[in-house]
């Protein structure tokens, strides 16, 4: 039986510097996916990576297999080794699995809970694995019924209204800092969705100016405009740095954007007045190290989440709400997933019954002799409307025990009752019904 299968970890489980080792661009993304798609115990798989999580939803009949297989690729394709993250990573499988992915969908397990920007990431993976065809059936059911899931918890509680973002946690805490933004001049670093977040957050607490630096000056030159703010070009940040207060980061780079000798320069020529940073980017846009020199007060997204917990309080109730939503959810879909069980052994069965039907039409047939086509027809609605009476308790009954412990049990009844142990494809119920196969047209 095909078992659902998660591989991950997360800002729960892993620091920053652990998950920047596992986050890469798209193009390295969709040639990962195809090569994970390769392994003999991955019948279907999705990535899922975020700045807070990197996660492998599989498909396999061997799960355990497929939990190692996928472990080696990450090691193999990243360059590191097992002992490197294996304290950090969690397996899922079965309903755990399905309850999990829930959750991400839902934001209920994001740093900052009710965030939206989960659902879009967790969509455009999906989006990503259907265009490289590595779902299949299940796969396709699961984060679809995922999508469900999550509009449920945002239109029937009110975590979605009481989110924050981390961008807008990472203001919260500027203003902590400095108190009265009004004063101070700020230089964003990205254009992308994090950084407009953040810039936008800013401009409500009161900043005066606003810098926004990106690789692309006309994305700069848009979110400033927007924004009301100046654009720049990457490489003006080295001689404006000393100019700015705070400097809020949050681009793609796989590489450092500030180092320690860029922080030393600007805080001598600012006669070390002290400068706030806050990198938000997965990997890290400042070195590290930066936040060991004196004056420099360095915050990344991992050390964002004591505000965040904060946060957490204010939405206790419709989390618990949102909860009771995911695990109706999980009891649905592992549902349909235990009903699949049975789905083989009622399409042979049927399969069987047709067999002996056209058989015992035939021979009704040629005992008559010669038969109108209307009288054909009537012989042969007579014998599917008994087969259809005899099957229709087997089939509910077999249906319903499906996700309960005795579905197995009924499963294996009705293949030695019936001599069901030839092998037989993985397809939908409704794909094989009992129909007429003689002529039906009694003019003929």
């Amino acid at each position: 039986m095909m078992e659902i299968v998660v591989v991950g970890l997360s800002h729960k489980t892993a620091p920053v510097e652990i998950r920047e080792c596992f986050a890469f661009s798209q193009t390295v993304y969709d040639l990962t996916i195809a090569e994970l798609y390769k392994k003999s115990n991955v019948e279907e798989c999705l990535i899922l990576s975020t700045c807070n999580r990197f996660e492998v939803y599989a498909v396999s009949e061997n799960a355990e297999q497929c939990i190692e297989e996928i472990k080696e690729f990450l090691c193999e394709f990243h360059k590191v080794s097992l002992e490197f993250f294996s304290t950090h990573l969690y397996t899922l499988t079965g309903h755990t699995a399905v309850g999990h992915l829930f959750r991400v969908a839902s934001s209920l397990d994001s740093m900052v809970v009710g965030e939206p920007q989960i659902l879009g990431q967790v969509k455009q993976a999906y989006k990503t694995a259907t265009s490289k065809q590595t779902i299949g059936l299940i796969l396709n059911r699961l984060f679809h019924h995922a999508f469900f899931v999550a509009k449920r918890v945002r239109a029937e509680t009110g975590i979605g209204t009481q989110a924050v973002s981390v961008s807008y946690v990472a203001v919260e805490l500027a203003k902590r800092i400095f108190d009265d933004l009004s004063k101070r001049a700020v230089m964003l670093i990205g254009a992308g969705d994090m950084a407009e977040l953040a810039a936008k957050h800013l401009i409500s607490a009161g900043i005066n100016d606003l810098l926004i630096a990106s690789r692309n000056l006309e994305n700069a030159k848009a979110l400033a405009e927007m924004l009301n703010g100046k654009p720049i070009r990457i490489e003006e940040v080295y001689y404006l740095l000393k100019d700015v207060d705070i400097v809020i980061t949050a681009t793609g780079s796989s590489d450092f954007i500030i180092r320690p000798q860029h922080a030393r320069e600007a805080l001598k020529l600012r006669k070390n007045e002290p400068m706030f940073m806050i990198d938000i980017a997965v990997p890290r846009d400042i070195d590290p190290r930066v936040g060991e020199i004196p004056n420099v007060y360095l915050y990344d997204i991992d050390d964002l989440k004591g505000v965040l917990d904060e946060n957490l309080k204010t939405r206790r109730e419709s989390a618990e709400k949102a909860e009771e939503i995911v695990l109706q959810g999980e009891r649905n879909f592992v549902r349909w997933l235990d009903g699949l069980k049975v789905v083989p052994a009622i399409i042979e069965l049927k399969k069987r019954f047709e067999e002996i039907k056209v058989n015992e039409v035939e021979k009704a047939v040629r005992r008559f002799g010669s038969l109108s086509n209307r009288e054909k027809k009537i012989i042969e609605n007579m014998a599917a409307g008994i087969i259809g009476k005899i099957l229709h308790n087997p089939l509910t009954n077999l249906k319903k025990q499906s996700s309960t412990s005795l579905g197995a049990l009924y499963v294996d009844t009705i293949k030695r009752l019936f001599e069901l142990d030839r092998e037989f494809e993985f397809l939908e119920e409704d794909d094989i019904t009992i129909q007429p196969r003689m002529g039906t047209n009694e003019h003929e």
